[in-house]
């Protein structure tokens, strides 16, 4: 019987290292957009709060220097979250850059994948048809041996 030999099995290897490799690169980028939208809610539970002490304040006795240094930690915390929205689009567009490039490492291993199925199939088939030939060809000869119709 033959040994199994797939001619692409060097591709293999290497698309199925680049599918981990992607598949890692992926999993780092969900991690890092879900840590982005976990700092946006905090900044956003910030921006309510102030939010809330600024409408408290306003009915009690008016001070303008302390109604200025909560407007001015507002706008901070605003610039803030704009800039924490920011890197959590940022973050979404890497990760979902990240699953393409996993997905097209995906299908590139999956065909090499089925390609070395066909090919085991193929042998398979090649092998039992040899193993059925030489079985064919025993029997006959133990057929020639023994047979009462000798010349």
């Amino acid at each position: 019987m033959k040994r199994f030999r797939f001619a692409l099995r060097p591709v293999a290897v290497l698309r199925a290292h680049r599918e981990v490799r992607a598949r890692e690169g992926f999993a780092h980028a969900v991690q890092a957009y879900t840590q982005t939208q976990d700092e946006l809610a905090q900044k956003r539970a910030q921006v309510a709060g102030i939010e809330a002490a600024l409408a408290a304040g306003r009915h009690g006795s008016f001070s303008a220097a302390e109604e200025s240094q909560a407007l001015f930690a507002y706008r901070q915390e605003c610039k803030a979250e704009a800039g924490s929205e920011q890197t959590m689009l940022t973050a979404r567009g890497v990760m979902e850059q990240r699953r393409a490039e996993y997905f097209v490492a995906h299908r590139q291993l999956e065909v090499v994948r089925r390609l070395e199925e066909k090919a085991r199939g193929r042998h398979r088939e090649e092998v039992a048809r040899e193993e059925q030939a030489e079985s064919d060809e025993f029997a006959n000869r133990q057929a020639m041996r023994t047979s009462p119709f000798k010349p």
